[in-house]
């Protein structure tokens, strides 16, 4: 390989970073983003769309275990429930 390939993929992958091969439908997308939301750079659109994609994902794994420890729960929580009914002042009306 010639010194100057192996001197631009070096250049490349350490001072400009990985390149990333983007569709033309999505490169319109991430230009109207850019206008729209009056962000400076491409990177900087793609960087606030990761961020928003990490909080979504948290916000499922969290409802995820909502879920599990409340299905660990529902069974004493019936229970506890079915006893302050037995013991209701508004039955005995």
């Amino acid at each position: 390989m010639p010194l100057l390939v192996i001197y631009c993929r070096i250049y490349l992958e350490v001072y400009v970073g990985k390149l990333l091969m983007i569709q033309e439908a999505d490169e319109r997308r991430i230009e109207s983003l850019k206008r729209r939301l009056g962000i400076v750079s491409k990177v900087d659109v793609l960087r606030a769309g990761i961020d928003l994609l990490e909080r979504e994902a948290g916000r499922r794994e969290r409802i995820r275990r909502w879920k599990c420890a409340a299905a660990l729960v529902a069974p004493t929580s019936r229970a506890v429930n079915a006893e302050f009914q037995a013991h209701s002042r508004l039955k005995k009306i």
